[in-house]
C-alpha cells in the first residue's frame, strides 16, 4: 500500500510578477508520471490547491484536467488550504467520479476514503471562528459547549471524531489511519511566503493532538520537513512543489512516497522539476557584471548591489546580466549610520505586529495592551470579510 503526499500547489500564484502556470502544469505532469510509475494506490493533497479564493480560469482548468489524469490511475483524496475557497474548491464534490475525493467541509471529515485497508481522513483547513461551533462536543442534554477559539481547540475536536469513526470500523486488525490536515504544528519551520493564520495571536496546533493516526500528511508550511509527533505517528509536510520566495531557495522541493506495508509508515521524497532556480547575488555591480555573476545568469535572482555609490543606470545594466532578475536593490556595504535599514514584510509577519511597529514608527511609542487589542480585532474581522467574500 502507498500513498503519494503533496500540498501548496498554489495554483495561479506568480512570484515577484511572473505568472508560475506553466512550471505549475510543468510539476503536475511529474506527479501524474510518478503515480503511473511506481503503482501510487492514492494521492493525498493536503490544501492550498489553489493560491487565493477566486483563482483565475487557467488554474481551474489545470486542476480539472490533472485530477482527471490522475483518476485514470489512483485514486485522489483533496482537502482545502486556508487559500482555497473551501465552497468553491468543493463544488460539485458529489458529482465527482468514485476515484476523485474531496473533503472541503467539517461535516463530512470523519468520513474517511477506504484505500484497501487504510483509512484516509480529509480535514479541510480548520478556520477557529468558521468552524468552532460546528465541532462543539454536544452534551446528554443536548447542550453545545461552544470550543475555545484556537487551532489546538478545532484541530482536538476534529481528531476525536476521527478516532471515534475509526474505533467504529476494527475488524480482526487494527485499520491504518491516514489523517490530511493544513495546520502549523509546533515544531515546523516556516518560511516568508505562508500566509499568516494567527487567531488571538496563536497559530500553533500541538502535535500530540494527531495521537493515533499512523501517517499525518501535514499542508501548510512550504519546506518538507518531519515533525516530532507521539510515538506510533509519523507527521510530515511534504512542501510546495515550487519555491514561491527567495527564503524558499534552498529547499529540495519534492513529494513523499509512503509505503504503508510494513509495521510503521516509511517515507521517501520524490524530488521535484525545478524549472528554474532561486538565487541571491550580492556585490558590487562591476564584479557581478563579470565572472561573479556568470554562474546565476539563467537563474531567478535577487541581486543586491553593494557599491558605495548607486551605480548609473542600475536597473538596466542588471536586466541586461540576468534577464531574469527578479529583485535589483542597492545595499552599500558600509551604509551610513542614519540610513534607515528597510525592513522586510512577507506574508508569513504577524500583520498586527506590522502594525504596532508603524504605530510606534509614527508615534514614538509602542501601543499599550488595549491598543495591541484594537488592532488584533480590526485585522481579525477584515481577515474574516475576506473569507467570506
Amino acid at each position: 500500500m502507498r500513498l503519494l503526499h503533496t500540498s501548496d500547489w498554489h495554483l495561479g500564484r506568480s512570484l515577484h510578477g511572473v505568472d508560475l502556470l506553466d512550471h505549475q502544469a510543468a510539476y503536475l505532469d511529474h506527479l501524474v508520471d510518478l503515480v503511473r510509475a511506481e503503482r501510487v494506490d492514492a494521492v493525498v493533497v493536503a490544501g492550498d490547491v489553489y493560491d487565493r479564493a477566486i483563482p483565475p480560469v487557467e488554474a481551474v482548468t489545470l486542476l480539472s484536467d490533472t485530477l482527471a489524469r490522475l483518476a485514470e490511475h489512483t485514486t485522489v483524496v483533496v482537502t482545502s488550504g486556508n487559500h482555497d475557497s473551501a465552497t468553491r474548491l468543493g463544488f460539485g464534490s458529489q458529482l465527482m467520479r468514485e476515484r476523485v475525493r474531496l473533503r472541503t467541509r467539517v461535516a463530512s471529515l470523519a468520513e474517511p476514503v477506504e484505500v484497501g485497508d487504510v483509512l484516509v481522513y480529509g480535514l479541510p483547513y480548520l478556520d477557529p471562528d468558521v468552524c468552532r461551533a460546528e465541532l462543539a462536543p454536544v452534551d446528554a442534554t443536548g447542550t453545545r459547549t461552544l470550543l475555545a477559539r484556537s487551532h489546538e481547540a478545532v484541530t482536538s475536536a476534529a481528531m476525536a471524531r476521527v478516532r471515534a469513526d475509526a474505533a467504529t470500523r476494527r475488524g480482526s486488525t487494527r485499520p491504518r489511519v491516514v489523517v490530511a490536515a493544513h495546520a502549523f504544528v509546533v515544531g515546523g519551520r516556516a518560511s516568508e511566503s505562508e500566509r499568516d493564520i494567527r487567531v488571538g495571536g496563536v497559530d500553533h496546533v500541538p502535535a500530540a493532538v494527531f495521537a493515533d493516526a499512523d501517517y499525518v500528511a501535514l499542508g501548510h508550511l512550504h519546506g518538507p520537513q518531519v515533525v516530532t509527533g507521539p510515538d506510533g505517528t509519523v507527521l510530515r509536510y511534504s512542501g510546495s512543489p515550487l519555491a514561491y520566495s527567495f527564503s524558499e531557495q534552498h529547499h529540495t522541493k519534492s513529494s513523499v512516497l509512503v509505503d504503508l506495508s510494513g509495521a510503521a509508515p516509511v517515507t521517501t521524497l520524490v524530488p521535484a522539476p525545478v524549472p528554474r532556480r532561486l538565487s541571491d547575488v550580492t556585490g558590487p555591480l562591476d564584479d557581478l557584471l563579470g565572472a561573479a555573476g556568470e554562474p546565476y545568469v539563467g537563474d531567478w535572482v535577487r541581486v543586491t548591489v553593494t557599491d558605495d555609490a548607486r551605480p548609473a543606470d542600475l536597473f538596466r545594466r542588471v536586466r541586461e546580466r540576468f534577464p531574469h532578475a527578479l529583485v535589483v536593490q542597492h545595499r552599500p556595504a558600509r551604509p551610513d549610520e542614519e540610513r534607515a535599514r528597510p525592513v522586510l514584510v512577507t506574508a508569513a509577519a504577524d500583520p498586527v505586529e506590522v502594525a504596532a511597529d508603524f504605530v510606534a514608527h509614527v508615534t514614538g511609542a509602542r501601543p499599550t495592551a488595549a491598543e495591541r487589542a484594537v488592532l488584533r480585532a480590526a485585522h481579525e474581522h477584515v481577515a474574516a470579510a475576506e473569507r467570506s467574500a
